[in-house]
């Protein structure tokens, strides 16, 4: 079952998050991911939600996006990326 990855984050430092933003991509496709929702600015229709910005991922099955997570060479660009923005991080399965 298709898995996505979705990221609500607003950035504390835009300098120090552009080598994540530069080198994540690979390590996405590395785990047969694929950006849907690339860091937009989210538009709240219902409710007091307030993302700042949006990111969307979508994995073969929450394995793969798991993998992608755990992947011991990526760490250090999620360590990286909790340094330089607030984000919050949810898993969820698909239809397809």
């Amino acid at each position: 079952m298709t898995a996505y990855l979705v990221l609500d984050f607003s950035i504390k430092n835009l300098r120090g998050f552009m080598p994540y933003v530069e080198a994540i991509p690979a390590f996405i496709a590395k785990h047969g991911g694929r950006y849907i929702v690339r860091g937009v600015e989210a538009e709240v229709m219902e409710g007091d939600w307030a993302p700042e910005r949006m990111v969307v991922l979508e994995f073969p099955t929450s394995d793969h996006a798991r993998a992608f997570l755990n992947d011991p060479d990526a760490q250090d660009l999620f360590a990286l990326r909790k340094r330089t923005t607030l984000s919050k991080l949810v898993l969820v399965e698909g239809d397809s």
